[in-house]
């Protein structure tokens, strides 16, 4: 019993450079967590207002979105590794200055650098420059049916690790009527902390091994292979060199894909502009709760919703995986409304805990999404691309929700934040589609391997699996 538990949390798909990344991203998200709790905390002690930190965060987003953008395209080309190894390091070196600097300059520069702002504390880990290379090395190492469940793994160890960076944020001791130089001593301990976590994440990415991308011919199609766009999971297969094409290459076989997912995601950008970097500003300012408080608070939540990131596949078999998103994304919108009404801080957590179990089951089902409508040539791209709009509304929304803190109240930038996301879940099932998955006719037509990936065929995106052998279950997405 104890043996068949344990092979079902490792599956043998999980392999060498799962684990690894697994590893990584627990100590990246630790690290994120904590910055996502005391960043803002820390630049409003420091006499910045909610207008300037919102312009700070501005700059973050755009210069995440060119990173992001530029780790997608080149990944593609150079391989995965490099970018796994640097951005952590950044991430490391912007903490250390943070943890010394008060000058804004600085604090602009290496805030950008190390996407200070990206992401609240409840989870902060799960998004990064980083993650276009992370989510395609993930696809490529494991098995298309099996690609849900991975990724579920990975928001796990991204939850658990947030749910420790919480309690970290902790040493942040901060008293009220600080000096400036004050704030900084008291908000040093903690980003030390986020600097040697997050620098652990890149020095254990170059453990990662990664065949060599050496330019090849295509492969000979194969109809079965090619209806689902997935070559064969062989071990070989696996272990051989990826194609590579020369220079930066627009990704126009995903492109029916791409622009779908790229105007859902600038809705959704909107809203979450105003919220995920402001959390914990506003609920130091609505209740005038400590860092300590809330990253009591940010735990709680984070070892309450583990085991949903895990439910998300069985979910997706279930309802489908666009119904899944759909849902999840509409009750993440619906419940702001409530959270930000709550006249006492432990009740708009509870009702941010519920929020965050929707949230945690959308997350890996969205990566899974993502990876299968994509050409697998322009996985990463595809990933970085299609949430460059994003970038771009969410840096508007940041310095909206800032000016919105300042001069009309609290609550405003939730209320319509909570608008783009229920919008945003409505539009997300209409480009692609509300369907259950089911299992087609068994066909033999050939498909071309250079055909763009239309997202309406559900035979070319998992939106139905495709035609297996009796002997084996079809593959859900």
């Amino acid at each position: 019993m104890i043996r068949r538990g344990w092979r079902a949390l490792w599956p043998s798909w999980v392999d060498r450079n799962l684990r690894i990344i697994l590893v990584g991203r627990t100590s990246m998200s630790v690290a994120r967590a904590i910055a996502g709790v005391v960043a803002v905390l820390y630049l409003a002690a420091e006499g910045f207002s909610a207008l300037e930190i919102g312009v700070l965060f501005l700059v973050v987003t755009l210069v995440s979105a060119l990173m992001s953008t530029t780790v997608g395209l080149l990944s593609d080309r150079v391989g995965r590794k490099p970018f796994l190894v640097a951005v952590p390091l950044l991430a490391a070196a912007a903490a250390v200055v943070f943890s010394f600097e008060r000058a804004p300059a600085l604090l602009f520069v290496f805030g950008a650098l190390g996407s200070f702002g990206r992401g609240a504390g409840a989870g902060g880990g799960t998004v990064g420059p980083y993650q276009p290379a992370e989510a395609a090395m993930v696809a490529e190492g494991v098995p298309r049916s099996a690609r849900p469940a991975a990724f579920g793994r990975l928001a796990f160890t991204s939850t658990l690790g947030a749910l420790v960076g919480g309690l970290l944020a902790g040493l942040a001791r901060t008293h009220p009527h600080m000096s400036l130089a004050g704030a900084t001593a008291a908000y040093r301990p903690a980003f030390l902390a986020a600097a040697v976590l997050a620098g652990a994440a890149g020095i254990v990415a170059l453990w990662l091994h990664e065949p060599a991308r050496d330019p090849v011919p295509d492969p000979v199609p194969d109809p079965v292979r090619d209806a689902a766009h997935e070559p064969a999971h062989d071990p070989a297969v696996t272990a051989a060199p990826h194609p590579r094409r020369e220079g930066l290459v627009w990704p126009r076989r995903s492109w029916p894909a791409l622009w779908r997912l790229s105007t859902t995601n600038a809705v959704n950008g909107m809203g979450m502009g105003m919220v995920a970097p402001f959390l914990s500003y506003w609920l130091a300012r609505r209740y005038g709760a400590s860092p300590g408080t809330i990253g009591l608070l940010f735990a709680m939540v984070n070892a309450g919703t583990l085991a949903s990131t895990l439910a998300a596949a069985g979910i997706a078999r279930r309802l489908g995986t666009v119904r899944a998103i759909v849902g999840v994304r509409a009750i993440g919108g619906l419940l702001m409304i409530p959270m930000v009404l709550a006249p006492t801080f432990w009740l708009a957590g509870a009702v941010f805990f519920v929020r965050m179990l929707a949230q945690r089951v959308g997350l890996p089902l969205r990566q899974s999404f993502t990876q299968d409508v994509a050409h697998p040539d322009e996985r990463a791209s595809v990933a970085a691309l299609s949430n460059l709009p994003a970038q771009g509304t969410m840096a508007g929304g940041q310095v909206l929700a800032g000016y919105l803190f300042d001069e009309v109240g609290l609550a405003a930038p939730f209320e319509l934040a909570a608008v783009f996301q229920v919008a945003n879940a409505v539009l997300y099932g209409v480009l692609f589609g509300w369907a259950k998955p089911r299992v087609p006719a068994k066909t033999h037509a050939p498909v071309d391997p250079d055909a763009p990936v239309d997202p309406v065929d559900p035979r070319r995106v998992g939106l139905e699996a495709p035609a297996s052998p009796p002997s084996r279950s079809p593959a859900a997405t």
